[in-house]
């Protein structure tokens, strides 16, 4: 485990973004078989390969860059690392940039399913809500720790690992028709 790690940071600062964009997409795809394996307990047999693959993009095309760089603007608007920075990052990035994250994420994820604009947006009315509210149930906290402890280079990685929970939660949402 001590040489993964040891590969990861070599690798992470030879080349931050793409690992960034590998790690979240990645982690969004391990998120989605979760959700369908454990959550809706398809089975092997029944596993949705392509909607595994489309949350996958979602997460390299998507989550990655805008999140990646969400923290890089989010370190210059709110600069410092004290507890009173983390917090104010936090509150930042939780009632400013959450929201329309979580709305963008379930807007695409509905078009990669082939949802019409109408049908998006009646799936977004119907589960934005509960998202939201789940939302800040978890990330509040991880947050606050993740901008006070954390570099800002792997302050993706750390999100993407706590978000292997929330991923499985978001495709189980976002793919509920």
């Amino acid at each position: 485990m001590a040489n993964l790690w040891r590969t990861y940071q070599a690798l992470m600062t030879k080349y931050p973004w793409t690992v960034q964009i590998v790690t979240a997409g990645s982690l969004v795809g391990v998120g989605d078989v979760i959700s369908q394996q454990l959550i809706e307990r398809r089975g092997l047999a029944q596993h949705n390969a392509p909607r595994t693959l489309k949350m996958m993009s979602i997460g390299f095309f998507f989550v990655g860059p805008v999140i990646g760089s969400w923290y890089r603007v989010l370190d210059r608007l709110v600069v410092g690392g004290s507890k009173s920075a983390a917090v104010k990052k936090m509150l930042v990035d939780q009632l400013g940039f959450a929201p329309c994250f979580l709305a963008a994420f379930l807007c695409a994820s509905g078009a990669l399913n082939g949802l019409t604009p109408e049908q998006n947006v009646a799936k977004l009315k119907r589960d934005y809500a509960d998202a939201l509210v789940s939302n800040y149930c978890l990330w509040p906290p991880v947050q606050i720790a993740n901008f006070y402890f954390v570099p800002l280079q792997h302050r993706l990685a750390v999100v993407q690992i706590v978000a292997v929970i929330w991923n499985s939660y978001l495709t189980w949402k976002a793919n509920k028709f």
